[in-house]
């Protein structure tokens, strides 16, 4: 069971094999759970899942972009899966990830950091309540990693993110709830606020089989 408010930001911790990923993929609406129920957004998800997709953006450790279109044609592209094309809010776009001057150049030609920076901007080209991110760390070097934070800074106000991550500094540093999975299970969910950081570490360690000093 996990209930979590709208706004917030859920970090997501846990050994290989825990069902991170199982469980943003449920919530991402690609994989349907065996059993139970599921209300997102305060939409039931299985009864209603087209009307959540429009309302949903993913950021994964795959920039899941096309490589021989431009950063422009990509977020075309997105934009019109979901109804239409808005030119003023893919310019807004291209200049919140601060790849307006890049606009026309193939993405193949992007760094990794910028491919990151532009898959922000393709999750938001619905302007989704829910931004679901999986591992979007990996690959990133130290600067392109602190970019990326800023840009997550920058859109979180009326938006509810839940982030996978194994890197327990900087996804405990962001969250306003921590998660720790096991084996498909809840090991602990809190606020961060109510948690005391010494402890939820040395569980964290614990579970994932780590000694604690």
């Amino acid at each position: 069971d996990l209930s979590l408010p709208v706004g917030s930001f859920l970090s997501i911790f846990g050994p290989n094999g825990a069902g991170k990923t199982t469980l943003l993929r449920m919530l991402a609406l690609l994989s349907r759970p065996t059993r139970g129920s599921l209300s997102i957004l305060g939409v039931d998800a299985l009864e209603e899942p087209d009307e959540l997709r429009r309302r949903i953006g993913l950021i994964s450790h795959r920039p899941m972009l096309y490589g021989d279109l431009t950063a422009r044609e990509n977020l075309e592209f997105f934009a019109s899966l979901y109804g239409g094309v808005d030119s003023a809010r893919i310019d807004e776009l291209l200049s919140l990830v601060e790849l307006d001057h890049r606009r026309s150049d193939p993405v193949r030609t992007y760094s990794r950091g910028m491919q990151q920076r532009l898959s922000i901007a393709r999750a938001l080209v619905n302007d989704p309540d829910l931004v679901l991110l999986d591992e979007p760390y990996s690959g990133l070097d130290p600067h392109a990693a602190e970019l990326f934070d800023a840009l997550i800074a920058r859109v979180r106000d009326g938006r509810t993110f839940v982030m996978v991550s194994h890197d327990l500094d900087r996804g405990y540093a962001m969250c306003t709830h921590a998660l720790i999975m096991a084996r498909g299970q809840v090991v602990v969910c809190a606020e961060r606020a109510a948690v005391d950081e010494r402890a939820f570490r040395d569980l964290y360690l614990a579970t994932v089989g780590v000694g604690v000093a």
